[in-house]
């Protein structure tokens, strides 16, 4: 044989080989899915974050009601100023200082715990989104269910067509783990 030949029938054979692997690779279902999405659909998710939310309208009521306390007590504070003596002034503006300190002190504390409730609740839900989406990928005949991710964390997906989405499956089989 001689070298173009060779060639060719090289070319060939690896057309072949990469034909036989296309196919292989056609003939597996490849789903993604909206995590997000599954949350904000699903009745558990749902309630999920109605609870963190009112979680959340609670602590604010809370500083609402401390921030009027401080407005009010710094009005009172302005207004009496003038008939105090300056060892009453200074002793009043202490205070006022320490209320305003504990404020910011009880903002962070809430600010934290409401974070660390949203934390602890999304692991939870990954997790158990998670396993309903391995329940539609065994059920459903796929080799994987990747996750779109979103704009605002990690976008994982740039693109897909949109008959390989299969958040509503996962949120159908999320509900009905989760009764």
């Amino acid at each position: 044989m001689r070298g173009m030949d060779i060639v060719r029938v090289v070319g060939v054979a690896v057309l072949v080989i990469w034909a036989q692997q296309a196919q292989a690779v056609d003939a597996q279902k490849i789903g993604v899915m909206d995590q997000q999405a599954v949350m904000e659909r699903s009745k558990a998710g749902k309630s999920a974050l109605d609870e963190i939310k009112q979680y959340s309208v609670t602590r604010q009521k809370i500083i609402d009601a401390d921030e009027q306390e401080l407005k009010d007590l710094e009005r009172t504070l302005q207004e009496s100023l003038s008939k105090l003596s300056e060892a009453d002034k200074q002793a009043k503006q202490e205070q006022f200082r320490g209320k305003v300190e504990a404020y910011q002190r009880r903002l962070q504390e809430f600010n934290r715990e409401v974070q660390q409730k949203q934390r602890d609740m999304v692991g939870e839900y990954s997790k158990r989104i998670g396993d309903a989406a391995q329940i539609v990928a065994q059920n459903e005949g796929y080799l994987a269910i990747l996750d779109k991710g979103n704009e605002a964390l990690l976008r994982i997906v740039l693109y897909h067509h949109p008959g390989l989405d299969v958040t509503d499956l996962v949120v159908k089989e999320f509900d009905r783990q989760n009764k």
